[in-house]
């Protein structure tokens, strides 16, 4: 395999790691259309910091945003984003636009491996047909196709791509073959075979709808144990004790995987004549929990007697998870959105988030400095820095009788003996 020269397509979080990871074995072209991440990249730098300067040692790698580099790979891996558009439905557009790039680098003989999460049969019924027109080629017969879902988790340092098990596919069986072999100089845990790539691409996508599905149903428990006055977390802890009970936890589901994957399932299977009613009723509940937070948060203020046309409230956090920068698909936006629509002043710290970004992507600027005294603190997404806080560090953030709202129950054991205190 010393002939495979490898071309990733996509540098984000999927495919940096699995650029640099591929460099360790294989001659690689990293391609991404955004100059400064090629900038930044080529001097060792990822501002996402998922990958540290040393990840980049020993590497046989070449970053471009020069596509025309492309043409000297013979194995393409594409890894762009899929998200969807206003109205939920799937936003192929970077997969149209990179096929076609990879398309008109393509040559006889070559194998292109889609790891981008889609919806089961798109592989090979949009992205083919694109570079099978722009390259003249036919596939199977000149080039082939594999699908290998990415299984990348952002901030998380233990599940990476040499630990997680991978999902390999082909067009044809010496496809399948050249894909299994290559993932396995990369992969220490194995490779799973899938029969065929609609299977791969349906594998991947419920397992994010899944995790949608299951954490939706705690986060309407959440809200029925409110209303009796019961505490979910001692729930959950007390139902763990049974061997086959699997703890999910409440929180804002948002993201490019999580918030977004199950549209992709609904809108196939509508093609095919069914309309999901779990997946999207799962989706229903946790697209609303951020309004859901701000309006519990807003009773409990009015419950305090505080005139929330002149209250503030501190939001922690604004990216889709704890410890990574991302803020696409952020559901915090809708905590503070909501909050906002009462009239309520609100300032958003985040340690891992960038001002410029939030004020591009929301509208909004991120909190500096905090001088002020806040009617209520709401520890949106508990990253390591807000863990690092200390009792006394909430205290003089806070007016007398304040509410504290702690989306995750990171805290719950902090503020045990504080009335004022809630979680979801």
């Amino acid at each position: 395999m010393s002939d495979v020269i490898i071309g990733v397509a996509g540098l984000g979080y999927v495919g940096l790691p699995l650029a640099l990871a591929f460099a360790k074995k294989f001659k690689v072209i990293a391609y991404d259309v955004n100059g400064a991440r090629i900038k930044e990249l080529v001097a060792h730098y990822d501002s996402r910091h998922e990958m540290e300067p040393e990840d980049f040692d020993g590497c046989d790698i070449q970053f471009t945003d020069d596509a025309q580099a492309l043409g000297t790979a013979n194995f393409f891996v594409v890894a762009v984003p899929t998200p969807i558009d206003q109205n939920n439905c799937p936003d192929l557009t970077n997969l149209y636009n990179v096929s076609e790039t990879v398309g008109l680098h393509l040559k006889k003989g070559d194998t292109v491996v889609f790891e981008s999460t889609v919806y089961p049969g798109c592989t090979m019924e949009e992205c083919v047909p694109i570079m099978e027109k722009v390259s003249g080629l036919k596939v199977n017969s000149d080039f082939g196709v594999g699908y290998s879902p990415e299984r990348i988790n952002p901030g998380d340092k233990l599940h990476t791509i040499s630990n997680v098990k991978k999902i390999v596919s082909g067009s044809n069986p010496s496809v399948l073959d050249l894909v299994a072999k290559t993932y396995s100089a990369i992969v220490d845990a194995g490779i799973h075979v899938a029969p065929s790539i609609k299977v791969a691409e349906a594998a991947k996508i419920i397992e994010n709808t899944q995790r949608d599905v299951n954490v939706a149903l705690v986060n309407e428990l959440s809200m029925i144990f409110a209303r009796m006055d019961i505490n979910t977390y001692d729930v959950l802890e007390a139902a763990a004790t049974k061997w086959n009970f699997v703890k999910y936890t409440p929180g804002l589901v948002g993201g490019h995987c999580i918030g977004v994957d199950p549209y992709y399932l609904d809108y196939k299977a509508a093609e095919y004549g069914y309309h999901t009613k779990v997946i999207k009723s799962g989706r229903a509940v946790n697209d609303s929990m951020g309004f859901y937070v701000a309006r519990i948060t807003v009773k409990k203020m009015l419950a305090k007697g505080v005139d929330v046309r002149k209250a503030k409230v501190l939001m922690l956090g604004t990216t889709f998870k704890e410890n990574v920068c991302d803020i696409r698909n952020s559901r915090a936006v809708d905590v503070l959105s909501e909050l906002r629509s009462y009239g309520i002043g609100v300032d958003v710290v985040d340690p891992m988030a960038s001002s410029d970004d939030t004020m591009r992507e929301y509208g909004f600027r991120l909190t500096e400095k905090l001088c002020a005294k806040y009617n209520a603190i709401i520890i949106v997404v508990p990253h390591k820095q807000f863990l690092q806080w200390s009792r006394a560090d909430f205290d003089k953030l806070l007016l007398p009788d304040a509410v504290i709202g702690d989306i995750k129950g990171a805290f719950r054991r902090m503020f045990a003996d504080c009335v004022d205190y809630w979680t979801l």
